[in-house]
């Protein structure tokens, strides 16, 4: 007798693209390496121990959660080396190892290992790491060193070699002794908020500027960052909406008075902005999904870099505007639900 046919029903969709987590994830690792390599390039040795130390923390953590939960390794799915590399990215070249250490463990357990692993983290867990140590290690955080210094490759900077718990010697000294002409200690950021000075456009485009270890050169971001909207490995709206929300809010008040505040280019081209709107807003699961949600989200955390900027007491804004549309998403998502086809609105 033979079998009768089955007839196999599933939900939409019913075409897929082949890409999987693995395979989309593996892309963003290839897109951040050039900007690693770069990173390493203008601090030296200093900056690969940053990178290889908390990439490596982050990977030891998410295996001890897996280990404590009775889950299987997750390293496979390289969620953990890109935090662990977006967030050595977004810290001090010189920043002490041990607190790296911290961050990375913070930014697998508050912000992955708390909500359940992959797929459930409410917030980008690179940047729960890096505001953790923002709040903890207010000083080391804002202490900048020079690019391109002598002798980056044969010396560490000094603070980088910091014992646990004791305070990062002053770079005066040091940054007198690798020759490096003209150095402020303050980035390009807080040198247009606190003197009035604008940086180079063409400075911040091509990285000689100071700042954390893989913000510096925007074209090189915006250059990967393209290259993963190309392979449709990201959403480019989100990006470019962030973009236009800072653009135009930094527009407004530069037309308003344009001796104080700064003109839109230099706000695209400074700090985090390029590497927060195209590696850590765009991420698939702190972000919205409706057409309309995607376009408020984008806007909102352009706007609030840019206010947070020009009025707030810190110069950068990128890491909060990101964590708050993080927190945000559930109620857009909600609130920007399309019509069901068919559905009638109802009568009053």
């Amino acid at each position: 007798m033979s079998k009768k046919p089955t007839i196999e029903l599933r939900t939409s969709p019913h075409a897929h693209a082949g890409d999987d987590v693995v395979r989309i994830m593996r892309n963003v690792v290839y897109a951040l390496l050039p900007i690693c390599i770069f990173m390493i390039w203008q601090f030296g040795i200093s900056a690969l121990a940053l990178l290889v130390v908390v990439t490596v923390t982050c990977l030891l953590s998410e295996r001890l959660f897996n280990r404590l939960n009775d889950e299987p390794n997750s390293l496979g799915d390289w969620s953990a080396t890109i935090t662990g590399l977006l967030l050595a990215l977004t810290l001090p070249p010189g920043f002490p190892l041990w607190m790296g250490v911290v961050a990375g463990f913070i930014a697998i357990a508050l912000g992955k290992a708390l909500f359940g692993g992959l797929g459930m983290n409410a917030m980008n867990p690179a940047l729960i790491g890096r505001a953790f140590v923002q709040a903890a290690f207010p000083v080391a955080i804002t202490t900048w060193t020079p690019a391109f210094f002598e002798g980056r490759f044969a010396q560490f900077i000094p603070t980088t070699l910091t014992p646990p718990f004791l305070q990062p010697p002053a770079l005066g000294d040091w940054v007198a002794e690798v020759k490096v002409d003209a150095f402020s200690g303050a980035t390009p950021l807080a040198l247009q908020k606190f003197e009035g000075v604008q940086t180079d456009i063409m400075e911040m485009l091509l990285g000689t500027t100071a700042g954390s270890a893989g913000e510096t050169s925007a074209l090189l971001i915006l250059v990967c960052g393209i290259y993963l909207a190309a392979r449709k490995m990201l959403d480019w709206r989100i990006p470019v909406l962030v973009m236009l929300g800072a653009a135009l809010t930094a527009g407004i008040f530069f037309l308003i008075d344009p001796g104080r505040y700064p003109d839109p280019l230099f706000v695209l081209c400074s700090g985090g902005l390029m590497l927060g709107a195209w590696f850590m807003a765009s991420d698939m699961v702190g972000s919205p999904v409706t057409p309309l949600g995607v376009i408020i989200y984008g806007l909102m955390i352009g706007i609030i870099t840019v206010i947070i900027r020009l009025f707030g007491g810190l110069t950068e804004g990128v890491m909060y505007a990101i964590l708050l549309g993080n927190a945000a998403t559930p109620l857009i998502d909600q609130i920007t639900q399309p019509r069901v086809f068919g559905e009638q609105k109802a009568s009053k």
